[in-house]
């Protein structure tokens, strides 16, 4: 009877398995045709990096949060920041438009790493280099360890100091051993009021902005390989910004952090506040009663912070 049961759950599992993949291979291909690449591509030592740059002067590089895009800038920013600078924003490995680099998952290092080379392959040797939430860390990453590849860093929301709790539940399961069994289930069957739910969750407690969520094109996050590119990289940050904390002392150019006193995603006394007191003359700008999505709900004090590093950069 064990036996006869547990090949009824595995006959099970095969099954649901079969229909969850051909369930999210539709709603993949349909994220593809919905949300086209908006940029162009750009191939460095082998691997493809998608990207959109915009408009004039000194450069200025976005790099993306967890389970986004660089459609997460070109929803305002790319076009606000254009007016002033060369806005060069990327999609990071694994996510958008831009292939995995590393089937463990690409580390912050490793991102860093392709992201500034993908930078002078442009042309811009030395830019600003922004980042929000996951993307922050990514940019800490880069001023560690290319400080020659960046002019300041503009941390917004940003993942940098370690924390007490372990890697949550969801990204065990859409990295683990299940993952070719719970991603494309979840692929598939991730409906349009969840995906609302979790943009408003980001966004709290401001209002998500008019067309944001059309234009996020959030089903780009829910392929399966990106749903698993995002949970390897997920949870390994904590150990790989552990690994760069000692460093932080080293940083010799403008850094301006923001952060939100209600994020409650990326908590600002357990990341912000520690990592301004030790990088050297680091400017912190705590914004009142603004979330997780500061890079949007407070995009003029982020602007004034990217003036300020241009300025101090001696780029204005």
């Amino acid at each position: 009877m064990k036996r006869r049961a547990l090949l009824s759950l595995l006959f099970l599992g095969v099954a649901a398995c079969t229909a969850g993949n051909r369930a999210s291979d539709s709603s993949s291909a349909a994220a593809l045709e919905a949300y086209p690449p908006e940029g162009r591509f750009l191939e460095v030592s082998g691997e493809r990096v998608h990207y959109v740059e915009k408009g004039s002067g000194p450069p200025l590089v976005l790099i993306h949060g967890a389970s986004g895009n660089l459609r997460d800038w070109t929803y305002r920013a790319v076009d606000q920041l254009s007016r002033r600078y060369r806005v060069i924003a990327f999609d990071r490995p694994g996510m958008g438009y831009t292939p995995r680099i590393d089937s463990n998952g690409a580390s912050i290092q490793q991102q860093a790493a392709l992201l500034s080379a993908a930078s002078r392959q442009l042309g811009a040797e030395r830019p600003i280099v922004l980042g929000h939430s996951y993307g922050g860390a990514v940019a800490l990453a880069w001023g560690v360890e290319h400080p020659e590849r960046a002019s300041g860093l503009v941390l917004v929301s940003a993942a940098s100091q370690t924390w007490d709790t372990g890697v949550p539940f969801f990204y065990r399961l859409t990295s683990g051993p299940l993952a070719g069994i719970a991603n494309p289930a979840i692929s598939a069957l991730a409906g349009e009021d969840r995906v609302l739910d979790a943009i408003a969750g980001v966004f709290a407690p401001q209002p998500v902005p008019p067309g944001y969520a059309e234009h996020i094109g959030a089903q780009l996050s829910l392929r399966p390989a990106s749903l698993r590119e995002n949970a390897l990289q997920r949870a390994s940050l904590k150990s790989e910004i552990a690994r760069m904390l000692p460093r932080y002392g080293q940083l010799d150019l403008p850094v301006e952090i923001l952060h939100g006193d209600a994020d409650t995603t990326v908590g600002l006394q357990i990341h912000s506040v520690p990592t301004s007191r030790q990088i050297p003359g680091a400017n912190l700008v705590v914004l009142p009663g603004i979330g997780h999505a500061a890079q949007h709900a407070a995009a003029p004090q982020m602007y004034a912070a990217i003036d300020r590093v241009a300025a101090r950069a001696g780029l204005r």
